[in-house]
């Protein structure tokens, strides 16, 4: 028997929802995650803006 949790039992924690939708949102950049004691406490998400190359202006 495994002792892994079952998923399809219960719902996916409100932070991971969060996460899905920083990331499915962003183009370029990171989605960075901050824990304490074991808890997601903060989710930060940072976006780069890509400029075309060889353009001076």
């Amino acid at each position: 028997m495994s002792n892994t949790a079952d998923t399809s039992l219960s719902p996916p924690p409100a932070w991971l929802d969060i996460v899905r939708q920083k990331v499915e949102s962003l183009r370029f950049g990171v989605v960075q995650i901050v824990v304490h004691d074991g808890k997601v406490t903060q989710i930060e998400r940072t976006e780069k803006t890509r400029l075309a190359a060889g353009r001076d202006d």
